[in-house]
């Protein structure tokens, strides 16, 4: 009989981090990912891609927002991108599972396209920074599948680095902790937690994204001050409320019958957030929250002018144990100790996802945004009408993406709900 082996997969939404050096070497230089082959890709094959991930994202929202209280903040793109590399070794119902709560296209769709968006997510600017990164950590010397860690090199920039999970577990641990913090320049430390790792684990698979980006036009400090912000729950309570008067700027802009939504480009003018304020509640956009809602308002905004725009300045992180959200989305066989099937990654024992923890941080500013994502894998052995001007006021709970503006990927997503504590 097969041993069976336990996946673990650790989430975490972060903004950066570098720690001391450990035993073992790392696959790349951290802030230097490797490209990955997007020779196949075509622009129908990204859309696809982006419209899986999109999706995913508000899949993702909808059932956080039954359980989560508060502010809430992720990565899709993180996510999908550790689950895509778990996908390349995942068999029958367990891949079906999988490909179907996160509407992957067939793997050769998904791979030159996912490629694709990796490299122009790495391609950079001088006015943001912006980059992602995969690795393969694997036990020395188990046999893996081949071809499962080519396709994670080729189309994934996923390089293999051999480590010792049997014998120097936690100098292993420390390794990829080490990695994922210099990847996303020091504020997090931790990815994985003491414990998680033992002599019974055989890879993870890690991901991480990192952006920090300055406004388009900044908001100016001496003009932010305490305000009133309206909680769910009727109460107040007080918020650092950043404002400006616009007077030259355009933004895209759509007054509609639940909500305003309003586009807060960054520098170089990839890379946005937009921000959606319902007339009242969240609750009023619970219903039909959707990507494809979403690219309704996104149609009906137009560039236009405001005379005020008013932002609560916040920070905040959240950690998820996903496991039963991921089950509920639809992937319980990816968690079943009995049903689970990996074996396009290694057929010397069967493995098994156990937990998925996602741990996200991200900061709002008068200068901009920084926020970042971390994904490991690891497996073991067994409001009322506005007046005649045009103000956006943000004094009680919105929804929140910073996108790719050009293909409308989501990178993070996330609801402020409360100032942090």
């Amino acid at each position: 009989m097969k041993r069976r082996v336990v996946v673990v997969i650790i989430v975490l939404l972060l903004i950066a981090g570098v720690a001391a050096g450990a035993k073992f070497l790392f696959p790349y230089a951290p802030k230097l990912p490797p490209k990955a082959d997007e020779s196949n890709a075509t622009a129908d094959g990204i859309q696809k891609v982006v419209n899986a991930n999109n999706k995913f994202a508000f899949d993702l929202y909808n059932e956080l927002d039954k359980s989560e209280k508060g502010n809430v903040f992720y990565s899709p793109y993180s996510v999908s991108a550790a689950l895509a590399m778990v996908d390349e070794g995942a068999v029958g119902q367990t891949a079906d599972e999988i490909n179907a709560v996160f509407h992957f296209p067939s793997r050769e769709v998904l791979r030159p396209n996912f490629a694709s968006i990796y490299n122009g997510i790495n391609n950079g600017s001088g006015a943001y920074e912006l980059r992602t990164g995969n690795a393969l950590w694997v036990q020395q010397d188990y046999p893996f599948l081949d071809s499962y860690k080519t396709n994670v090199e080729k189309y994934y920039g996923g390089k293999a680095a051999p480590l010792d999970f049997v014998k120097d577990t936690e100098n292993s641990r420390k390794t990829i902790n080490s990695f994922i913090e210099e990847q996303t320049n020091g504020k997090i430390k931790e990815l994985i937690p003491s414990g998680v790792l033992n002599p019974m684990s055989r890879a993870v698979l890690t991901n991480a994204i990192y952006f920090k980006g300055t406004w388009e036009w900044e908001f100016d400090k001496s003009r932010t001050y305490d305000d009133d912000f309206k909680l769910a729950g009727g109460n107040s309570i007080k918020v650092q409320m950043m404002h400006m008067s616009p007077e030259k700027a355009r933004f895209n802009y759509a007054y509609l019958d639940n909500l305003q939504i309003l586009e807060l480009p960054y520098k170089d003018g990839k890379i946005s957030m937009l921000i959606l304020l319902p007339k009242e509640s969240l609750d009023s956009l619970a219903a039909n929250f959707t990507a494809e809602k979403l690219n309704d308002y996104k149609a009906a905004m137009n560039e236009q002018s405001l005379d005020n725009i008013y932002i609560p300045k916040f920070e905040f992180d959240t950690k998820y144990f996903m496991k039963d959200t991921l089950s509920a989305l639809g992937m319980p066989t990816a968690f079943s100790i009995n049903n689970a099937d990996f074996s396009g990654i290694a057929q010397a024992e069967q493995l098994y996802i156990s937990q998925v923890i996602h741990q996200a941080y991200v900061k709002v500013d008068e200068k901009g945004t920084e926020a970042a994502a971390a994904t490991a894998v690891g497996m073991e052995a067994m409001a009322s009408a506005p007046s005649e001007k045009k103000i956006f006021r943000a004094d009680h709970p919105f929804v929140f993406v910073i996108q790719n503006k050009e293909t409308g990927n989501i990178l993070f997503m996330g609801r402020f709900s409360e100032p942090a504590k």
